[in-house]
């Protein structure tokens, strides 16, 4: 098997979902958690183009796939008027510490590959610039997500094993209840989007489907939020 491989596609990514979830169940923690809408914030991570485009060595092949789901989320997120999060990954080389000598190729505030892809409309949502994996690392994301009222996080975007997973680490360990996308979040390969979700539903998150959260929030069952996303 090679490093890429393009393993969620339109066709595929509700199946495989499917049976991701079932793979993982017997290995979940039992809990009752349930997701609220009200006290959410959506977490969309480095949907940018030096991961979505072909041309792109970094390119993340499963990353279209996911894409409606992510605008669909979006979406909902803004008709609620409920906080997301847009991250954008870029270096220099004073703050990439060991990803400039692990990765060695930093991704710069210049280099055009570092926006996000304009397939998602950025401007609903609070665009946060990183440096690390995690998505709270050295910032006050923390502190934002807290005059919001946030205590639980959806995760979606890439990479799954990477900056994706770090993050809902971070967000448990700061106090978030995490609902951790399958269909919503893509990676290099099918084995590390197992792993991950594997380690996440044991001992972080609740993993959940893209169309369970979107459910949540329809009309008829959350009613107009006052809490603006800005």
């Amino acid at each position: 098997m090679g490093v890429k491989t393009n393993y969620f596609t339109p066709d595929t990514l509700e199946i495989k979902a499917l049976d991701m979830l079932r793979e993982i169940e017997p290995y979940c923690r039992k809990r009752a958690i349930g997701f609220d809408p009200a006290r959410s914030a959506l977490f969309v991570l480095d949907m940018q183009r030096y991961f979505l485009e072909e041309n792109s060595h970094a390119h993340v092949p499963s990353a279209a796939a996911i894409l409606p789901g992510i605008r669909a989320l979006a979406g909902a997120f803004s008709t609620r008027r409920l906080p997301i999060v847009f991250t954008r990954h870029v270096n220099t080389p004073q703050d990439a510490g060991c990803m400039g000598t692990w990765w060695r190729d930093l991704l710069t505030d210049g280099n055009p590959l570092s926006e996000i892809t304009p397939e998602l409309d950025s401007s609903t949502g609070n665009v946060h610039r990183k440096s690390q994996y995690d998505a709270f690392h050295g910032s006050s994301l923390n502190a934002w997500l807290r005059d919001q009222g946030v205590t639980q996080i959806v995760i979606c975007g890439v990479m799954t094993h990477l900056c994706c997973e770090t993050t809902a680490r971070a967000a448990f360990t700061h106090g978030y209840e995490v609902f951790f996308t399958v269909d919503g979040t893509a990676t290099y390969n099918e084995a590390f989007h197992r792993a991950t979700l594997l380690n996440l539903s044991h001992g972080f998150a609740t993993v959940v489907r893209v169309n369970e959260i979107l459910s949540a929030i329809r009309p008829d069952r959350f009613p107009d939020s006052s809490r603006s996303a800005s």
